[in-house]
């Protein structure tokens, strides 16, 4: 055991801001959850809380999800208490801010219920919380203290475009679908651009699914029937076979300014069930498993089914597992001319 630090008292300079994070991820795809040292966060509803965020205190987005506190694929939430749900919650990533957030929903129900953050009773206790894109139904499957596992009933998901296609730069024209599961992504057949959705394949991966959104995005309008704050295309998800012939296939999404999600994404898989239901290849309450790049997997099965706006829509159940890997505390140096960090992809 090294004793060089039994006696060192050094402490942070007092005029250094100081946020602290715990630090957690959902099979594979991290996120950090501040848990102090933010300052006062104004708004009533999520989005106004987001907006106040981002118009005031994006510093702080890209000092924590940028390089050197972190990196280009990571991913932050920023809790904060609620008018009529256990706790508000929105994301942060490397170009913005997420209107829903499936991976992170899982974990924090964990992090919500077995850390007392959250105090339910019972072996399956259920939350309700905020997020951009509505009001979340989130439960837990608790033995002996711990969350085995987590629950949500998303928002309404719905397919937005079907069998579109684009002409996207130094790859061609690529035939998609849009759907929505509380963010929109387009879902393309990873075998049809001659994709393998490996983790050694990933660099190009990133570099297909930016182009194939950024074509999108140019080429078809993407409105959400009530909220412009979420009229915009999320991402992109390759889909293709699964490698264990018990799931029903693979997924991965390349988000925001190209972040590749490790998990299956949890609003995509979302999204995913409305497109499989709207084609009539998913009933009500078929359950399937989708693996991530990793391997790592969430289920996803059609709960009900409704409208949302002049959408046909389902109400889609998202489940799966999260783990903690730590504590953070990040400083602020006002002399550091890093201090707001930087991003290279």
């Amino acid at each position: 055991m090294n004793h060089l630090f039994n006696n060192w008292d050094w402490q942070p300079s007092q005029h250094w801001t100081r946020i602290t994070s715990i630090e957690m991820h959902t099979g594979g795809e991290p996120l950090r959850v501040f848990v102090s040292g933010l300052p006062p966060i104004e708004g009533r509803t999520v989005l106004e809380k987001r907006r106040y965020f981002r118009e005031h205190y994006d510093y702080i987005r890209t000092g924590t999800m940028w390089e050197p506190r972190g990196h280009a694929d990571m991913y932050g939430a920023v809790v904060t208490p609620s008018l009529d749900a256990d706790f508000d919650v929105f994301f942060l990533h490397n170009e913005g801010y997420s209107t829903m957030c499936g991976h992170a929903i899982i974990a924090l129900t964990k992090l919500a219920l077995e850390t007392g953050l959250v105090r339910k009773g019972g072996d399956s206790p259920e939350l309700t919380i905020n997020v951009p894109a509505g009001k979340i139904q989130a439960r837990a499957r608790i033995e002996d203290g711990k969350v085995i596992e987590s629950f949500f009933q998303n928002v309404p998901s719905f397919l937005y475009l079907r069998d579109r296609q684009v002409e996207v730069p130094e790859i061609g024209m690529v035939t998609f679908d849009v759907a929505y599961g509380g963010a929109f992504y387009a879902f393309v057949e990873a075998s049809t651009l001659d994709l393998s959705l490996v983790p050694a394949n990933s660099a190009k991966l990133i570099d297909y699914g930016r182009r194939i959104k950024h074509a999108v995005m140019a080429t078809f309008q993407i409105k959400h029937p009530f909220e412009e704050d979420l009229s915009f295309l999320y991402g992109t998800i390759f889909t293709g076979p699964p490698f264990n012939p018990d799931h029903h296939s693979r997924n991965v999404c390349i988000f925001a300014d190209g972040e590749l999600d490790r998990s299956a994404t949890g609003s995509g898989v979302s999204a995913r069930a409305a497109l499989h239901h709207a084609k009539g290849e998913l009933g009500l309450n078929e359950k399937i498993t989708i693996e991530s790049i990793l391997g790592s997997t969430m289920n996803v099965k059609v709960v009900e089914l409704t409208h949302f706006g002049p959408y046909e829509a389902i109400m889609p159940e998202v489940s799966g597992t999260s783990s903690f890997t730590g504590r953070s505390e990040f400083y602020f140096d006002p002399e550091d001319d890093l201090r707001s960090g930087f991003i290279l992809r």
